[in-house]
């Protein structure tokens, strides 16, 4: 079976098929930095996952899957995460699928499918794999990306104010307000965000901003508590926000997130 322990060890590599399943329940977990000789697809039913890697910050809520392309070093950290599904393709698929990290949307097949090809025993045959994971493949280069990922600047003058963004209590203030913390000019922030995030420092706010909520919905959070931890000036505003970005309100936004 490919359902295992938390504590358990796995290596994809050890194993011949064209994709190999594995499914866990992991509660809160954190990976460490790490890479797969394989590229990878992982999704939970519950729960939210924090992907990181150098320059980037995505956020995987349920039902929604992350697809990671080999080599790419990356952490994963999860939060109250049940019926976590991984998939691991061999390296023979590469010239069929993406080579850039993205979040994607999953429909009801893809969903089936995952279900489906996680619980595989990890010596199925090739020759029985070939059907189902041609449709997958068809159905992922098709998916739409969530875009909910956070590209970070590298300048050293940011370096500590970014080093607690995954911290709880992780603000991203005004434009004035940043410029006081960190002893540079709102220009000098501006010039860095556009050059290194390509979009001015208020568009990134305002993506900050957006995964963060995502993130906390996933968590099961109020909407009037996030409401008040991004600083809007009311739940309607939140809303208005959220459906701006979206196209649904979040509570329709994790409504389709965790539909089966």
């Amino acid at each position: 079976m490919a359902y295992i322990d938390v504590d358990q060890q796995f290596c994809a590599d050890d194993y011949d098929g064209l994709v190999i399943g594995l499914a866990a329940n992991l509660g809160n977990h954190n990976s460490g930095f790490h890479t797969h000789n394989k590229d990878q697809l992982l999704y939970s039913n519950q729960g939210c996952m924090i992907i990181n890697l150098a320059g980037l910050k995505c956020v995987l809520p349920p039902m929604r899957a992350a697809w990671i392309p080999a080599g790419i070093v990356h952490n994963a950290q999860m939060h109250n995460v049940t019926q976590y599904r991984s998939l691991y393709f061999d390296p023979s698929l590469q010239s069929q699928l993406s080579r850039e990290l993205k979040i994607i949307d999953i429909n009801p097949l893809m969903q089936a499918l995952l279900e489906r090809m996680a619980m595989w025993s990890f010596t199925k045959a090739r020759a029985e794999q070939v059907n189902a994971v041609n449709l997958l493949i068809e159905e992922l280069n098709q998916a739409n990306d969530s875009h909910l990922n956070l590209p970070l600047p590298q300048d050293p003058r940011l370096k500590h104010w970014l080093a607690t963004i995954n911290h709880s209590d992780f603000i991203a203030p005004s434009l004035t307000e940043l410029s006081q913390q960190i002893g540079a000019s709102s220009k000098t922030i501006s010039r860095i965000f556009s050059k290194e995030t390509a979009m001015p420092y208020q568009s990134w706010r305002q993506q900050w901003r957006l995964i963060t909520a995502v993130e906390l919905l996933s968590n099961n959070q109020s909407i009037s508590d996030i409401s008040y931890r991004l600083g809007f000036a009311n739940d309607s505003a939140f809303i208005s926000f959220f459906r701006q970005k979206t196209g649904l309100t979040p509570r329709h936004y994790m409504y389709a997130n965790t539909r089966s």
